[in-house]
């Protein structure tokens, strides 16, 4: 058995993937989202990439709609479902028939009651399950009421149907996660970029007509996404993807390796406040160069586009300060 701990970033997805799915059930649906980000990490930890495929991935990292495909997984060619589920009983041979009979394979998956953790219990065949249930129909009469048989085979022996490889270990190696500051390494006066996706590492990319050697990260830029119809810094990092998918965002591919973690992480339009004070006015960000320039969000009496803050700044008299990067830090809001 596995326990699988969502990070902040899978669980806002998953909440927000239920909803945009528009299911009856939000709750259930988040839960099996997060079922299937456990088992996605199994696969990457034990089993080869290109032997198995996860057919929600591109929906639940950006927040669309499944493509309501019979199965979640294809694993050494079987079809798999992950049946996730508070209850223990929905593990029974008979729950998981009557509820889903198409797969091959059915991967079981326990969360405690605030979802803050899941555990891969095991998996069987179909078939497996189906035999059990008729052979107890015909053969076994009641089980005792105190004591079901739940029957899974351990998690590891699904490597056994497949070649004997090693710890396969694909996890992403590179450091960017959606919403850090990056530029590109190398380049006199970089451009700041957000970060939007991390791309799983077996995925193949091609730029310029010559594959990716590397780990994607694709990244937009403040300016594109200040053209968008919302104020995208208001949202959670975790939904930055599908806001950009939605709103057609321009995004740029980068290897990891070619990206570094900004040394002037901030934009014209950024939130920030003075983290030395005890209780900060929110200001926004005018200018960004050696120095950062800010204007109080209580001066401006309303909304004003970045990239009209200098100029409504100096015409309207609006008093602007300016500080040392060390000096400011982005607000939450």
């Amino acid at each position: 058995m596995y326990q699988y701990i969502p990070d902040e970033i899978d669980r806002v997805r998953a909440d927000y993937q239920a909803e945009k799915q528009g299911s009856e059930d939000k709750d259930a649906k988040r839960v099996g989202n997060l079922g299937e980000l456990a088992f996605e990490q199994f696969c990457r930890e034990y089993l080869p990439a290109e032997m198995w495929e996860w057919e929600n991935e591109d929906a639940i990292r950006r927040c669309n709609p499944e493509s309501f495909s019979g199965h979640d997984f294809e694993v050494f060619g079987y079809e798999v479902d992950v049946k996730t589920s508070r209850d223990v009983s929905a593990f029974l041979p008979k729950s998981l028939i009557e509820n889903d009979s198409e797969d091959d394979i059915i991967v079981m998956a326990w969360h405690r009651d605030n979802e803050d953790s899941l555990i891969l219990l095991g998996w069987e065949h179909v078939q497996t399950l189906e035999s059990k249930v008729q052979t107890q129909e015909e053969f076994s009469g009641d089980e005792p009421e105190k004591l079901k048989h739940l029957a899974s085979r351990p998690m590891n022996d699904l490597q056994d149907l497949g070649p004997n490889m090693a710890n396969m270990n694909q996890k992403p190696e590179n450091p960017f996660e959606p919403g850090d500051r990056v530029e590109k390494k190398g380049e006199e006066d970089p451009s700041v970029g957000v970060v939007v996706e991390v791309l799983p590492p077996e995925t193949q990319i091609e730029l310029y007509g010559q594959e990716l050697d590397g780990e994607g990260v694709r990244v937009a830029f403040p300016s594109s996404l200040d053209e968008g119809p919302a104020d995208w810094r208001e949202f959670d990092r975790a939904l930055l993807s599908s806001y950009c998918d939605d709103q057609d965002v321009s995004l740029y591919t980068y290897k990891h390796d070619n990206l570094k973690f900004a040394e002037n992480p901030f934009a014209v339009g950024d939130y920030v406040i003075k983290p030395s004070h005890d209780d900060p006015d929110t200001a926004l960000v005018v200018e960004s160069e050696e120095k950062v320039t800010v204007t109080f969000e209580s001066q401006l009496g309303g909304k004003v586009e970045p990239t009209d803050l200098s100029e409504h700044c100096e015409s309207e008299g609006i008093s602007t300060y300016s500080y040392s990067r060390s000096e400011v830090g982005f607000a939450d809001i």
